[in-house]
């Protein structure tokens, strides 16, 4: 397993963040793999973009689960959701949708890792974001190749990216 440590500086865009749209550009080959990001905001490199807010560069907006509910198969998937409870919170109510205890549970981080494992082809690859480095895990099937620590200095939490694949 590669473990890398680079500093930059803290964006709410995280694919523009220099380490992390470096690693996305060793990682993903959209020449010759099908990517889905479900929580995409701007920036994202996959092919089909699911993002809440209707300003953003995708081509659905809704829930992530109900979105990647209705897809069967891609050779990768980015994970870039809310951060904290907080966060999923703040953007759920941005968005004049009702949050619940579920959409701050455990349960609804499980449900889209379920989701990611069953769409996710045998070989192909799941780059999580966020503050922990559990990814999807053994569990789902899924073996840790790399990780990426971005701190951001100051009182900023760091990036976490871990890239798994498949087995």
């Amino acid at each position: 397993m590669k473990i890398e440590r680079k500093w930059a500086m803290p964006s709410a865009q995280t694919f523009i963040i220099k380490p992390i749209a470096e690693l996305l550009k060793e990682e993903i080959n959209t020449n010759k793999e099908i990517w889905l990001d479900p929580f995409s905001g701007s920036n994202s490199p996959a092919q089909y973009r699911n993002d809440l807010n209707e300003e953003e560069n995708a081509q659905d907006h809704e829930d992530a689960i109900d979105w990647l509910k209705r897809h069967k198969e891609a050779d990768g998937i980015l994970l870039d959701p809310p951060y904290s409870k907080r966060q999923i919170s703040e953007h759920y109510k941005a968005k004049g949708m009702i949050v619940t205890g579920w959409h701050t549970s455990s349960g609804w981080t499980a449900a889209i890792k379920d989701e990611t494992a069953r769409i996710c082809k045998k070989g192909g690859k799941v780059i999580c974001f966020g503050w922990s480095s559990m990814g999807l895990g053994k569990s789902r099937g899924f073996r840790m190749e790399r990780i990426l620590l971005v701190p951001h200095g100051g009182d900023h939490n760091d990036t976490i990216v871990t890239v798994e694949t498949k087995i």
